[in-house]
């Protein structure tokens, strides 16, 4: 009985090491992403990504696949323009399994103040790969209203 209870203990142990090892993975992925989108380096950005990677703008006309987004994100990084958000308030959720994370971030961005992004990134190996990004702006719901009355106008 005591080896059986030495055992548990083992397994809770090594399960919560492993879960804080993917939480701090996943934390250094989505860092190094908003790091490599503010200085423009767009290898680094992209090698972050999955191949069937979707990211998704906050326009209802962005939905672009890895290929799609590179084709426009390239001559902005080009010219040495990436995109700045500080991420504030972040939220990490794992599978049973730990191979797919998904998260909820706050953001702060100088042209469009308060951002939201949420993903979902699968683990390849040893390293973690964005599969979706999804960047919205949250409008406060005293606002939505008027926010909808604005964008039926413009459809």
């Amino acid at each position: 009985m005591k080896y059986l209870l030495l055992g548990l203990l083992m397994l809770t142990i090594a399960a919560n090491v492993s879960a804080n090892t993917n939480r701090d993975l996943v934390n250094q992925t989505l860092d190094a992403l908003h790091h490599n989108a503010s200085v423009a380096d767009f290898d680094a950005y992209f090698n972050l990504y999955h191949d069937s990677a979707v990211f998704i703008g906050t326009d209802a006309s962005e939905v672009w696949t890895k290929e799609a987004f590179k084709a426009y994100a390239k001559p902005h990084f080009d010219k040495g323009k990436g995109w700045t958000y500080h991420p504030r308030d972040r939220h990490i959720y794992f599978s049973p399994d730990n191979n797919v994370a998904w998260f909820d971030e706050l953001l702060d961005n100088k042209g469009l103040g308060e951002t939201r992004g949420t993903g979902v990134l699968i683990k390849t190996g040893s390293d973690w790969k964005l599969t979706q990004y999804h960047l919205t702006i949250p409008i406060p719901n005293a606002l939505a209203g008027a926010v909808a009355d604005q964008v039926r106008a413009m459809q």
